[in-house]
């Protein structure tokens, strides 16, 4: 009988976290950020006090209503927190996939369950890095996905809610208190919603966690 032939282990780099490039991150942060700054506009940020200091794992989860709210909160962090997006597939083309992959993203296949981006995400939560999810799945979403919930039981990781809003010439960021990973999925789901709605209105404060 012949000996079994032992599957062959997957790569070493598949099983690491993504890894930022800094340079490549801020570069990135500062050219999409820079219209906002040519338009007269500005960014307001309140709450930074609220964000747990770089290399201890941390889900930034906020509301999704343009293109820039990626990078509005990359810029708004302190520094040496490098937030890392789920990015959809469709933007990991010749050229803007280098440079997403450079700034420490990865792939999402939105149209099914990708348990590799799912694993890919614990990965970067066990590194100590910070993972940048919008809940809502889609820009205006509305309804708010169990995937934060469930990465942060499994990761064992706080999240951090941030709202985003817009008065006039100021686009503001709001961070709150970070909601503990406890409790089960749709509990966890509806208080962080809950607080990402409360920091995403107009004028409104930063609230407390309870």
């Amino acid at each position: 009988m012949r000996n079994a032939r032992p599957s062959a282990a997957p790569p070493a780099e598949t099983l690491r976290a993504p890894r930022v490039n800094p340079l490549v991150y801020r570069l990135v942060v500062i050219v999409t950020t820079l219209p906002i700054f040519l338009r007269g506009q500005s960014i307001e940020v309140h709450g930074r006090e609220h964000v747990p200091p770089p290399g201890t794992p941390l889900i930034v989860a906020g509301n999704h209503r343009t293109g820039f709210d990626p990078f509005l909160i990359a810029s708004s962090l302190p520094p040496g927190r490098y937030m890392q997006f789920m990015a959809k597939k469709e933007l990991f083309v010749p050229v803007i996939g280098p440079i997403i992959r450079a700034g420490g993203s990865f792939p999402v296949d939105r149209s099914a369950n990708d348990l590799g981006a799912v694993r890919t995400s614990l990965r970067v939560l066990q590194a100590g890095g910070t993972l940048g999810i919008f809940p809502e799945g889609t820009r205006g979403g509305g309804e708010l996905q169990g995937g934060v919930a469930l990465l942060a039981l499994k990761g064992k990781a706080p999240v951090l809610p941030v709202g985003l809003s817009r008065v006039g010439r100021r686009w503001i960021v709001r961070f709150g208190e970070p909601v503990d990973p406890t409790g089960g999925i749709k509990a966890l789901t509806a208080q962080i919603g809950e607080r990402i709605a409360a920091l995403a209105e107009p004028g409104g404060e930063v609230v407390r966690s309870r």
